[in-house]
């Protein structure tokens, strides 16, 4: 009876064991990763947060040189992993969007405590509009306004004559 008892503490205890150490392993996992804004331009900052990463990792992905994560501390006293201070295992960091990145989905890898996680499609980049000057590139008037003004001034001036021409041979008459 007392082997029996004894056997039966010891398998309770791997058991407990055995139940809490795939939930440490989760803890140290990155997961959860964000991506905000979800869609953006060429050349925008991109934030990602990932969860998981106690002291920060590094996020890759095509569109972005690869990124810092630094951890996430939020300066608070007591139960700080509520409040996503040191002990929530947050990281979080900012990438710049290459100005040649194709617009379309991309992934993000996170990699941190010797671990990997991939999140498909965590954000779009979207074809930019070209900002700048536009057609006011050149001062003043060119060739081509000076033609087709001097026309149109020149078709007033006709007109006028014609108008004018027709006015006084009515009063002849």
């Amino acid at each position: 009876m007392r082997n029996t008892r004894a056997l039966a503490v010891a398998g309770a205890a791997v058991a407990a064991l055995g139940l809490s150490a795939p939930a440490a392993v989760a803890w140290e996992t990155p997961s959860n990763i964000t991506a905000l804004p979800s869609v953006i331009a060429r050349g925008g900052q991109l934030t990602i947060t990932a969860d998981g990463c106690r002291h920060g990792g590094t996020a890759t992905s095509n569109a972005f040189s690869p990124t810092q994560l630094s951890p996430v501390s939020g300066g608070g006293k007591g139960n700080e992993g509520a409040r996503g201070g040191v002990g929530s295992g947050t990281a979080r960091g900012t990438a710049t969007i290459n100005s040649g990145a194709r617009p379309g989905s991309y992934d993000i890898t996170v990699e941190c405590n010797g671990r990997r996680t991939t999140k498909p499609q965590a954000f779009t980049v979207i074809g930019g509009v070209r900002g700048g000057i536009g057609g006011s590139s050149t001062t003043g008037a060119t060739p081509t306004d000076m033609v087709i003004g001097g026309g149109l001034v020149a078709a007033a001036v006709v007109g006028g004559g014609v108008f004018w021409m027709r006015r006084r041979a009515e009063r002849h008459i």
